[in-house]
């Protein structure tokens, strides 16, 4: 059975984040998008866990459902700490087995930071320590790197990270079996890290808002009786494996969409590639102040290998488009208009989830069902056929679609032959 899986998110109680990320409102969106598998985020926010022990009800060990939506208990923490003479900003990701896990989590780590204080709380804790603290309480739990390549909080950021796993976790490396490749990197770009073949790449939303769950996913296959039972064993499991007859494939932001895949600076609008700035010492060629360091920059950096390289054990992604920005394009509309949010809803209502329109469902159906220039637009970005305009310190790259007028008569000639 196949299990779409978004497993890093926030909720109303993390800074910057909609007000309607309340578990209703995940679960509506969620069903749209065609996401079974859902992580809660914010488990140590004491307000939000509240609400998760109202609406979760446990189905199986380590996992809970609400409206026909299956949920993982997590959280992404603020790890900050010195060590080796530098300030380290990192965010990890925790998930845990269930409510009496998290509850004593919760109690040890408030000791190092104020969990009220936002639903992603700061903790003046060693990643290293972190590991060992959450695996004493259960074996059963996952601690993840968040967003890895980001250049201030997470494990190889430019600004704030290590060069490699062992030197930020110490000993307890051997139970780091995963990363999270964020928004401004792929699965190809970390396969040119031969330090990370072991490693399982997992992509998520990283969502502040019910419109952007599943931007980026997991794609699982997992036996059907396992889904009723003993679903947090079985992806856990093929999390630490690296089980690639389970683990499918992630679905991915085109990397140059995140707002950290070149190298930049925000305040003069301008973004480089890292040979450009490179040549340029890493200073913005306007002001002359030092460039924030991106993504592809840092992995050019630590990189071991050439950019085409594919690892015998490197698992498959698709890069995708989310769908209300192909229908914003297409109509020349602007996405959050309610006109492009009428035209999402009558699609994922009359067709199917999001992920079915745009991965599986045919050329021929798309045709036969959605306004050409939507169908269109989702062939193209199946094609790949779009126009790449990269991110850069803290500003979001655009990905938009070669509307070339050749494929235009295309696809309209292929309309009338249905």
């Amino acid at each position: 059975m196949k299990i779409i899986a978004d497993l890093h998110i926030h909720s109303k109680y993390s800074r910057a984040t909609s007000r309607e990320m309340d578990v209703p409102n995940i679960v509506r969106w969620a069903k749209y998008k065609g996401i079974g598998l859902m992580a809660t985020g914010d488990f140590t926010h004491p307000l939000w866990l509240q609400e998760l022990k109202r609406y979760l009800k446990p189905v199986g060990y380590g996992f809970y459902e609400y409206a026909g939506v299956n949920f993982f208990l997590n959280v992404e923490v603020c790890n900050i700490y010195n060590k080796n003479g530098r300030t380290r900003r990192i965010h990890n990701l925790i998930f845990a087995p269930g409510f009496d896990v998290v509850d004593r989590i919760n109690l040890k780590i408030s000791r190092y930071g104020n969990l009220f204080s936002d639903g992603r709380p700061i903790l003046s804790l060693d990643s290293e320590d972190l590991v060992k603290i959450v695996l004493d309480i259960s074996e059963d739990c996952m601690i993840i790197p968040a967003h890895a390549w980001t250049p201030h909080f997470s494990v190889f950021g430019s600004n704030s990270g290590f060069n490699s796993l062992e030197e930020c976790f110490g000993e307890e490396r051997r139970n780091v079996h995963s990363i999270e490749t964020g928004l401004s990197s792929d699965p190809k770009m970390n396969w040119r890290l031969s330090g990370l073949d072991e490693i399982t790449l997992i992509s998520n939303s990283d969502a502040h808002s019910p419109g952007n769950l599943g931007r980026e996913v997991n794609v699982f296959n997992i036996d059907s009786s396992l889904v009723k039972t003993d679903l947090y064993r079985e992806v856990m499991r093929i999390i630490k494996t690296k089980d690639k007859n389970k683990f499918l494939y992630t679905v991915e932001f085109f990397p140059e969409e995140g707002k950290y895949h070149f190298d930049g600076h925000r305040v003069c609008n301008v973004g480089l590639h890292p040979k450009e700035s490179i040549s340029n010492k890493d200073f913005c060629k306007k002001c002359g102040r030092k460039l924030t360091i991106g993504v592809l920059h840092r992995i050019e950096e630590l990189a071991d290998r050439d950019e085409d390289f594919i690892p015998e054990n490197s698992i498959g992604y698709k890069n995708i488009i989310p769908l209300a920005e192909i229908i914003a394009e297409a109509l020349n509309l602007g996405r959050g208009t309610i006109s492009v949010e009428r035209e999402y809803l009558d699609m994922v209502n009359r067709i199917g989830p999001e992920f079915d329109i745009m991965i599986n469902i045919s050329e021929q159906e798309l045709l036969r069902k959605i306004q050409p220039k939507i169908a269109e637009g989702i062939i193209k970005t199946r094609r790949g056929e779009v126009r790449i305009e990269p991110g850069y310190d803290g500003v979001y790259g655009k990905i938009s679609i070669d509307w070339a007028e050749k494929e235009t008569d295309r696809v309209q000639e292929q309309l009338v032959l249905l």
